[in-house]
């Protein structure tokens, strides 16, 4: 980001206080669209160019005629360059300061109190002031990112504004979009406040933002003369006892996002659940390895881990299949069983939650989810894998460097079966000629995506709602 400032300012000759009152302007736009009944707010400003921010929001609101109290954690005197000036245009106009420690009164209060560099926990005064916010019980507009909240992680810095709305600037904060942001931004707004286009050329984005876009491109329309064969062979393993369902689950997602044929090997006992469920499933009961051999020479991909467990059998199923030379996705206790055998291979897709990332890196979940982009790219690199690392703000890292973020899901998915239908999803796009990084990041969309559609109006959605919706999503 500071490179982007930069650039705008010397590379393309935009002025530094423009580019501040353009903020302001933007910001104090999207607080009216947001809140058009406000007649006071409170600005609440830092010592940064964030505060600066702040200023000119304050300012642009005492001109349009509302109640406008400001607090500020610096004098102007302590402030310097565009900061400074936007602190002295607001004294101009007529402004006043308060100190920190006055009550809130706004019907909306604006934190323009830290920015971007925020690479501490928050302390004495900052925090006295966060905490007064959020327990003020009044709408809170961040500018930028809330204070607190690590630009980089998504994760609190000992503590955070909880903001209804945050407006970022020129470039997506990718902290923004997982760990605990959610908890945190509220709605997230975006203005590239018309830099110009080329500042981000000779940038490197440290990762991409899913679009739905990405659906279209990767899945074209199909031929007229398509036919089951050009679809992709899944085959589902798992299913041990007490866990019949959940390899059904993932066979179900993969034919409903166009798979054109779908085997399921699970225990004997269990052979027949899967068409009993969708007759379109094929069900095989294993318990000799032997009885692999013809499902491994039809299929393209394999969906290895939903409800395989971990005893004996478990161990000789995913033994024999994670030493095949077929595409695999693996999910769940294959995960497991990989973070206490750790193989190398290459062509295959892992989809841990932050408690199996946690197994995989040998350390605690809380480590992980401290740094979800660190952990995801420590899984690429160690197992040379592309690896989903699954969660609010679902990240798809590979072993070049690429990494993407999904901005989409909501926590009425928090329900079982939902990561079983994510592998079945990435298990047809893989069949179906996706690379693994696409696969991976299409089928978290697709994923992603249906289950937004099924929570409409609804707390809790199940994994079977979610698979009906996902023809609602899929491009036709």
């Amino acid at each position: 980001m500071a490179e982007l400032d930069r650039l705008a300012i010397e590379g393309q000759g935009i002025d530094g206080y423009n580019l501040m009152n353009r903020a302001g302007a933007r910001a104090f736009a999207t607080l009216m669209a947001h809140w058009p009944e406000a007649r006071a707010i409170t600005v609440c400003c830092g010592g940064g160019n964030n505060g600066g921010d702040g200023y000119v929001v304050a300012r642009l609101a005492l001109e349009r005629g509302l109640g406008v109290q400001l607090i500020a954690m610096k004098s102007p005197d302590e402030l310097s360059g565009e900061a400074r000036r936007a602190a002295r245009d607001w004294l101009q106009t007529g402004g006043k300061i308060e100190p920190a420690d006055e009550r809130l009164r706004g019907d909306v209060i604006v934190d323009a109190l830290l920015g971007t560099g925020l690479d501490r926990p928050v302390r004495d005064d900052y925090a006295r002031l966060i905490e007064h916010i959020n327990d003020a019980g009044q709408s809170v507009l961040a500018i930028d990112v809330p204070s607190g909240l690590s630009a980089d992680t998504g994760m609190p810095q000992g503590i955070s504004v909880r903001a209804d709305v945050t407006v970022s600037f020129i470039g997506r904060k990718r902290g923004l979009f997982t760990g605990q942001a959610g908890r945190w931004c509220g709605q997230r707004m975006f203005d590239d406040l018309d830099v110009p286009e080329a500042i981000y050329e000779s940038v490197e984005p440290d990762a991409e933002l899913l679009d739905p876009s990405r659906l279209a491109e990767c899945l074209p329309p199909r031929a007229p003369d398509t036919h089951k064969g050009n679809l992709g062979t899944v085959l589902v393993a798992g299913g041990n006892d007490g866990m019949a369902g959940a390899p059904v689950l993932a066979a179900q997602a993969a034919l409903r996002t166009g798979s054109g044929l779908v085997h399921v090997a699970t225990r004997a006992a269990h052979a027949s659940l899967a068409a009993g469920v969708q007759p379109e499933i094929m069900g095989h009961g294993v318990e000799d390895l032997d009885e692999l051999q013809p499902l491994l020479a039809t299929a393209d991909v394999i969906a290895l881990g939903p409800g395989l467990g971990r005893n004996d059998w478990a161990g000789a199923v995913w033994r024999r299949l994670v030493a095949s030379d077929r595409s695999l996705v693996l999910d769940a206790d294959g995960l497991n069983l990989l973070a206490d055998s750790p193989i190398q291979r290459t062509d295959w897709i892992l989809t841990p939650h932050p408690g199996e990332a946690a197994r995989l890196l040998g350390v605690d979940v809380p480590e992980v989810q401290q740094d979800r982009f660190a952990a995801v790219r420590k899984l690429a690199d160690r197992y040379e894998a592309t690896v989903v690392l699954k969660g609010h703000g679902t990240l798809v890292a590979d072993p070049r460097g690429r990494i993407a973020v999904c901005p989409f899901g909501n926590p009425a998915m928090a329900s079982a079966g939902m990561g079983d239908a994510l592998t079945g999803i990435i298990a047809s796009m893989r069949g179906q000629g996706l690379d693994e990084f696409d696969a991976a990041c299409c089928g978290v969309l697709v994923h992603a995506l249906a289950g937004d559609r099924a929570a409409k109006g609804r707390r809790q959605i199940l994994a079977t709602d979610l698979i009906d919706a996902l023809s609602r999503v899929l491009p036709a």
